[in-house]
């Protein structure tokens, strides 16, 4: 028997706020916010087409380690962290439809890289 941390699990973004709390994840997201005086990035990615989901990722653990790159507008990154509940009061400026949240403790972050969107989001398409 193994007594390390469980593995990640990995899922989409829209599939986040159905995760238990706790549950530990690995998901693909695009900056659309970075709060400096939080250190909470704000991910995003429509897909399936409509998704309207919006995730809260802490990275207070992570501040020493990120580059500005990784906290820049239109970036795709990568997340390993827990499932935590989201903050109330956190309905995106300038919106009247409340989205879906979720929240995160990151423990790992790094930048996608080049991706071929459209291959990875087939690949949670194909059973």
């Amino acid at each position: 028997m193994s007594s390390g941390p469980p593995p990640s699990q990995l899922c989409l973004l829209s599939d986040l706020p159905t995760r238990p709390h706790g549950d530990k994840v690995r998901f693909l997201g695009c900056v659309t916010a970075y709060s400096t005086h939080a250190a909470v990035l704000t991910l995003e990615h429509g897909f399936p087409k409509g998704s309207d989901v919006v995730v809260l990722v802490d990275v207070k653990l992570l501040l020493g380690t990120m580059t500005s790159s990784q906290t820049s507008i239109g970036e795709w990154v990568n997340v390993i962290g827990y499932r935590t509940p989201a903050p109330p009061g956190t309905r995106a400026k300038g919106t009247t439809r409340e989205p879906r949240k979720a929240a995160v403790q990151a423990l790992m972050l790094w930048s996608a890289g080049p991706l071929n969107l459209q291959r990875y989001e087939a690949s949670f398409t194909t059973e």
